[in-house]
C-alpha cells in the first residue's frame, strides 16, 4: 500500500483480528490527542480496505481507563476511517442473556469518571445528539449477517460502562440488573460517543463471557473472574472474526444516516 495511509473501515478490538486481512501493514499514526492504543494495521477484507487498533495495545498494557480514546478515534478518521466496528467482551446482567451469545447494543449508560470525552473542550462547543448512539445502518447490517451466519444473539441491549480496571461489587451489579440493563463493559465510552463528535458511523458487537458478579436468585453462578473472560472470548474468537467479515461485506460506500451529519446544528454559534 503506497502513499499516505487510507482506510474505509475500522476495528476495533482484540488482537488477533488483523490476521485476517490481506496485505496488511502497519503504520504509525500521529494525532494531536498523543498515540492512539498501537500501530494502525491496514489491510484489506470483502474487497474494503480496513483499518485496526487494538484497543488495549498488542501486548494488552492499556486498562481501560488509560486507553488515549481520542487518538484512537483521531487516527481512524485521518486515515479515511468513515464507519468503525467496535466488538468488545462484556458480562451479562441478565440470567436469559449467556455466555457465549452478542449483544447488538443500541444504548449505553456512562458510569466512568475522570475520561476525555469530547474533542470539544473549547472555544468552539459542540452538543452532539446521542439519542441513539450506535449507527442504525450498521447495527441492521450485523443483525441481517447474524441471523444469516445462525449466530446467538440479541438485537438490542443498553451496554453500562464502568471505569475498570477492577469489576463489580454484587450490589453495583445488582443495581444494573434492576435498571433492566443488558450488559456491562469498560470500553465502550467514550469510544461510541468521541465517534459521534468525528461523524463517523459506530456499531457495537458485546460478546457475553460472564455473569458479572453473578445473578441475584442464581447462587449457582459464580462472580466473574479475568481466566472466565479470557477462555470465552478465545473460544468465540473465530464466530466474531466471521460476523464481522460478513458485516463489512454489506457495508455499502453512500453513508445518509444521523451520523453522517451528527455536527450539523450541533454548535453553539
Amino acid at each position: 500500500m503506497s502513499g499516505e495511509p487510507k482506510a474505509e473501515i475500522g476495528v476495533f478490538g482484540g488482537s488477533g483480528f488483523y490476521s485476517f486481512l490481506e496485505k496488511a501493514e502497519e503504520y504509525e499514526i500521529d494525532t494531536p490527542y498523543g498515540p492512539p492504543s498501537d500501530k494502525v494495521t491496514i489491510g484489506m477484507l470483502e474487497g474494503k480496505s480496513v483499518a485496526f487498533i487494538p484497543r488495549h495495545g498488542k501486548k494488552h498494557n492499556l486498562p481501560p481507563h488509560k486507553i488515549n480514546y481520542r487518538a484512537n478515534i483521531y487516527a481512524m478518521k485521518k486515515i479515511g476511517v468513515k464507519r468503525i466496528f467496535g466488538p468488545c467482551s462484556s458480562g451479562s446482567l441478565q440470567p436469559f442473556i449467556m455466555p457465549g451469545q452478542f449483544v447488538v447494543c443500541d444504548q449505553f449508560v456512562d458510569r466512568t469518571k475522570g475520561r476525555i470525552d469530547t474533542f470539544y473542550d473549547g472555544p468552539k462547543t459542540v452538543h452532539v445528539a446521542m439519542a441513539d448512539p450506535y449507527c442504525p445502518v450498521l447495527r441492521n447490517i450485523v443483525i441481517e449477517s447474524a441471523r444469516e451466519l445462525d449466530i446467538d444473539f440479541y438485537p438490542t441491549g443498553t451496554a453500562v460502562t464502568i471505569q475498570g480496571p477492577r469489576f463489580s461489587t454484587r450490589s453495583e451489579s445488582r443495581w444494573y440488573s434492576k435498571q433492566d440493563w443488558e450488559v456491562v463493559t469498560m470500553t465502550q465510552y467514550p469510544e461510541v460517543s468521541l465517534a459521534r463528535e468525528q461523524e463517523i458511523c459506530y456499531v457495537n458487537i458485546s460478546l457475553v463471557t460472564d455473569y458479572d458478579a453473578g445473578l441475584e436468585g442464581h447462587p449457582e453462578i459464580k462472580p466473574v473472574t479475568i481466566d472466565q473472560v479470557v477462555k470465552v472470548f478465545k473460544e468465540n474468537n473465530e464466530k466474531i472474526r466471521t460476523l464481522l467479515s460478513r458485516a463489512i461485506s454489506k457495508v455499502p460506500e453512500k453513508r445518509d444516516c444521523i451520523c453522517s451529519h451528527a455536527l450539523k446544528d450541533a454548535g453553539v454559534n
